[in-house]
């Protein structure tokens, strides 16, 4: 199996998506430092996990000085990483009757901030693995702009092309994965009031995402019903993209 006695660093494994992957990955044979901040849920999981979990390490990922503390401890107790999985993020959604600023910095400090911090601090330790692999989620909302998301696909639109050039940067020796979801039931679509169409449990996420790291994939991007049309969207000349989009009602 190729997660099996693989040392694997999960961020955001307190909740929704990371909690479930962390599972799967303890399933198959991972062993796991998790992250989050939610100490209560990360010990949680840990006694779900058995002896999968060999380190727990709760901080916030906005934090840069918190995150290099935590690969700093990574380092003193086994000095590698084999796979960094950069999963933690949060939403936010704007009305299009007014316009702040303050939600589209709180999402490129959480989405895409975050992700820079925590791929400084881990490429030191992947560089001491054999077969590292950097992995970090973005969303199917980052290939194009979509209406009331903006401040959401914006900061996943930067996550998405960071890792789009660490992946050339660091070929052969790092492989990059990009995880790009669309709506999965959790604590986060929970307070979604639009219709999301094809969710899908945070349980199936896991699986698919972890099958496409163990095949290395470049991007897992899922459910395909909605990931290849909006691939399609975001090749369509900027104007007919514009019209299509000012009459679409669902927003992701």
């Amino acid at each position: 199996m190729y997660f099996q006695d693989k040392l694997i660093w999960l961020t955001g494994a307190s909740s929704g998506i990371g909690f479930a992957l962390a599972k799967e990955l303890a399933k198959r044979g991972g062993r796991l430092i998790i992250s989050g901040r939610n100490q209560e849920a990360l010990q949680r999981l840990q006694q779900e996990c058995a002896d999968q979990v060999v380190m727990v390490l709760p901080f916030d990922i906005t934090d840069q000085a918190a995150t290099l503390v935590a690969a700093a401890q990574i380092q003193q107790r086994f000095g590698h990483l084999d796979i960094a999985i950069f999963n933690a993020g949060a939403s936010q959604h704007t009305s299009g009757n007014t316009f702040e600023v303050e939600p589209y910095l709180n999402m490129m400090q959480v989405n895409y901030y975050s992700m820079v911090y925590g791929v400084a601090a881990a490429l030191p330790l992947l560089r001491q693995s054999v077969c590292p692999q950097l992995v970090g989620m973005a969303s199917i909302a980052s290939y194009t702009g979509l209406p009331g998301g903006s401040p959401y696909t914006a900061a996943k639109a930067a996550v998405r092309n960071f890792l789009q050039a660490m992946a050339v940067e660091l070929y052969p020796t790092i492989r990059v994965s990009i995880i790009c979801p669309g709506f999965v039931a959790t604590p986060l679509t929970a307070k979604n009031k639009f219709k999301m169409p094809l969710i899908m449990t945070p349980e199936k996420a896991a699986e698919i995402i972890a099958d496409g790291v163990a095949k290395k994939r470049g991007e897992i991007h899922f459910p395909k019903r909605i990931s290849l049309v909006l691939k399609c969207v975001a090749s369509l000349p900027a104007n007919l993209k514009t019209r299509l989009l000012a009459r679409t009602i669902v927003k992701i």
